[in-house]
This record gives C-alpha cells, structure tokens and sequence, in this order.
C-alpha cells in the first residue's frame, strides 16, 4: 500500500514537472518592445534621392555589411534601420554627394526556422505580427504526436542565446527557432 502510494507521488512529481516549464528570462520579452535590429539575412532597400544610380534593394550579408557602390561597405548588424540610415547619410556626405537624403526600410526580414512536431519543418519567411501559431500553420501544422499548448523558442537577445517555453500566441520575431515538442501522451 504504502509502495504503491510512493509511486503515486513519485508520478505526480514527474508529470508537473513536465507540465510547467521556467518562465522564459525578462529578456526575452522585452526584445519584443524595442526597435528593429538587422542581421544577416535581411533585404533592406536603400533610397538616395535624386540618386536612382544608388537607391537599390541591398542585403544583410554573413558578415553584417551592406555593400554599396561609391562607399563600399557598411556596417549594419545590431543596428536600427534609423542608425543604417545615418551611416550611409554620413558616408555619402563624406565626398560623395553635399546634402545627401536618404531613406531606409526593411524590403524582408530574415526567416524564422521551425522544427520538431510539425508536417514540414524548414526555414520560412517571416512577416511581421506572426505568432508561433501562425509559423505552425505555415509548416503544415502539428503532427499528430505534438503538444500543442506550448512550444520552445530560440533567439539571440544582446548577443546572447535564449531559449524560452512560452504559449502558440506568443509573438515571435525574425531569426527565431521555433521547436515544437511531442507531447507525453
């Protein structure tokens, strides 16, 4: 009897475990508030006015870099589409052009990736607003083994890599790792 009751509590233990997960850091979230910061991956077009030689569609390369004719390369990685736009302003003025007016907006943002218990895991294009829920739906949706009340996200916050257990309405953001777990029964 009182084996029988120990592994009832030993069972109930386990299970809660598994149920509740650790809140994901403040971190996390907060990144969710602030402003845009580019990465490789991302396409951003670049208007110089009265310059259609210069105004193009440009992309995040692997190292961080926009290349730009006239300027060469610059820096973009951590950075806001405002702090790009006054690099490329100043580096433009630096001999290029006297009074240079620029303008930067993200074209597309880096893909978010999703694995685990889904139809078709894979690298998708992000658009902005998504929820990992939507993310799901664009991967086929849950297998048929998947836990479908939370799920896992990967992404860098500060340079740093943080992962969290949050809600499928959860918001997520470019770059993302979204892994859907399989649920225990």
């Amino acid at each position: 009897m009182r084996a029988g009751f120990v592994t009832m509590v030993l069972i109930g233990a386990l299970l809660s475990g598994c149920v509740t997960a650790k809140p994901p850091a403040p971190a996390f979230h907060a990144v969710l508030n602030q402003p845009y910061k580019l990465d490789a991956g991302d396409r951003i077009r670049v208007t110089v006015f009265e310059q259609d030689n210069l105004s193009n569609i440009y992309a995040v390369d692997k190292s961080g870099y926009l290349s730009l004719p006239l300027v060469g390369a610059v820096p973009a990685r951590g950075k806001t589409t405002e702090q790009v736009q006054a690099a490329i302003t100043a580096a433009l003025r630096n001999g290029y052009l006297r009074s240079p007016d620029v303008s930067v907006q993200v074209e597309q943002y880096r893909p978010f990736f999703i694995m685990g218990e889904v139809a078709s895991g894979g690298q998708y294009s992000y658009v902005p607003g998504m929820t990992a829920q939507n993310a799901i739906a664009i991967a086929g949706g849950f297998s048929s083994r998947a836990d479908q009340r939370t799920v896992d996200i990967t992404r860098q916050v500060n340079g740093q890599v943080i992962t969290g257990r949050v809600l499928i309405s959860d918001p997520i953001i470019p770059g993302d790792t979204i892994s859907v777990r399989e649920r225990l029964f």
